[in-house]
């Protein structure tokens, strides 16, 4: 069940944004800022538009990015295992999180059921992408407000996840992990996996968290900086379709992992009765920036915990669902050593013709770091989507921007971006 956290009330809100709103009479000087793309406290290429009077913003337009990539158009254009390299680019501070969302969007096109194997091993990495992300945000957190050292709190433990994800796809940054049905290959060695995981979860995490929480929680310069600043409303948050920690923060009780669960976040996950994982979403009331940090701050300690439920309970197995399947990739032993497998390689790589999905439309969407991601797919029966429309987190919250920023001081405007946590490569139209 859900539960509440209770920020420190310790210190007074800031309520000149309530007055200036309400009683300020607008002087008629004033002049515009671009704030953005190449502002360092933008975090990547987007662009605000501010109109200030004085140092306060009476208006704020966002534009959205200028990395003008077509994400979604490619999708016509590459075959349901060949487009995972572009999805992965999307949130790029999680990449193996758009990985797993693709291709369950995918797979439940092609009503097909992962192995138990896959379900774990993909549970235990999108929760690792989801502690890649948050550290990061509240690393930038204290970065954007001046302290820089909370960012290296963050920051350094993030290199351990990339060395994870290096060791069980080859790449560090784009793994392009997942596959229709499994994943591109097998752990190397599940015991090297296993101590990799639990070295990250064990030693450098909890230190990292208990560094992060001294540092800047009831530290006075980031609380006043945050507390009452950026404030949504339980109601807004919900007419504006946000998602993720900027709504728990905020008081909506959603999560797609309790809600709508998948993976191993459903019971009997492995067909023979496993329970669900066990972790609580956290709340907030407040819905300001710091609600937003402490949100995203409890997340990392409870996707911790799933981790841990998980590492030591990898079924064995294969990995891809090849028995179930004509439109999986053969892992090589079969394609070396039996004529289907060989014949089923050369018809998926080759000729295209393995690719025989129905005539319909699926949307599939996770529970992402920054909220719901999902893919709607339509299939015209060939061998590559005809259409497909992506759902990205940061595309929706950042629609939010003007309405949190106007009225605040100038200074603030870094502290709420910060808490949307804007990815540029999902704004991207």
């Amino acid at each position: 069940m859900p539960y509440t956290l209770r920020p420190d009330q310790g210190f007074d809100v800031d309520v000149e944004k309530t007055e200036y709103l309400s009683g300020h009479v607008d002087t008629g000087d004033r002049w515009v800022l671009n704030f953005g793309p190449q502002h360092p406290a933008t975090h990547t290429t987007l662009r605000l538009v501010l109109e200030l009077d004085g140092e306060r913003v009476a208006r704020c337009t966002p534009h959205i990015g200028y990395l003008h990539s077509g994400f979604e158009k490619l999708g016509e254009h590459l075959d349901y295992n060949q487009y995972v390299t572009i999805v992965s680019r999307m949130d790029y501070l999680s990449p193996i999180h758009n990985d797993i969302t693709w291709h369950g969007a995918v797979e439940k096109l092609f009503g097909i059921d992962i192995t138990p194997r896959c379900k774990v091993l993909r549970t235990i990495m999108n929760e690792l992408a989801r502690i890649q992300n948050h550290l990061l945000c509240v690393g930038a957190a204290g970065l954007d407000l001046g302290a820089f050292t909370a960012f290296l709190y963050g920051f350094n433990p993030r290199e351990k996840i990339y060395d994870i994800v290096d060791y069980i796809s080859g790449q560090r940054f784009h793994p392009d992990w997942t596959r229709v049905g499994g994943l591109m290959r097998d752990l190397p060695d599940e015991e090297v996996f296993k101590r990799m995981v639990k070295s990250f979860i064990h030693d450098d995490l909890p230190q990292a968290v208990r560094d992060v929480e001294k540092l800047v929680n009831r530290n006075r310069i980031f609380i006043e900086r945050t507390k009452g600043i950026g404030v949504l409303s339980k109601e807004d948050a919900i007419a504006w379709s946000m998602t993720g920690p900027i709504a728990r923060a905020s008081g909506v009780k959603r999560d797609l992992r309790k809600d709508e669960p998948y993976l191993c976040y459903k019971d009997n996950w492995d067909g023979q009765g496993a329970e669900a994982v066990k972790f609580q979403v956290p709340i907030c009331e407040d819905g300001d920036v710091y609600a937003r940090f402490l949100v995203r701050l409890e997340e990392i300690k409870q996707s911790a915990k799933i981790v841990e439920q998980l590492i030591d309970r990898i079924p064995g197995g294969p990995v891809d669902a090849f028995a179930d399947s004509k439109v999986v990739k053969p892992s090589k032993a079969d394609v070396y050593g039996s004529i289907e497998g060989l014949i089923q390689h050369f018809e998926l790589i080759m000729t295209n013709r393995g690719w025989t999905p129905p005539v319909a439309e699926v949307y599939g969407a996770n529970e992402g770091p920054n909220g719901e991601q999902g893919f709607y797919i339509v299939s015209d029966g060939g061998p590559r989507p005809w259409r497909v429309k992506t759902r990205p987190a940061c595309f929706i919250n950042y629609q939010i921007m003007a309405k949190l920023t106007e009225g605040h001081m100038l200074a603030d405007v870094v502290a709420v971006l910060g808490s949307i946590n804007v990815v540029a490569a999902e704004l991207d139209r």
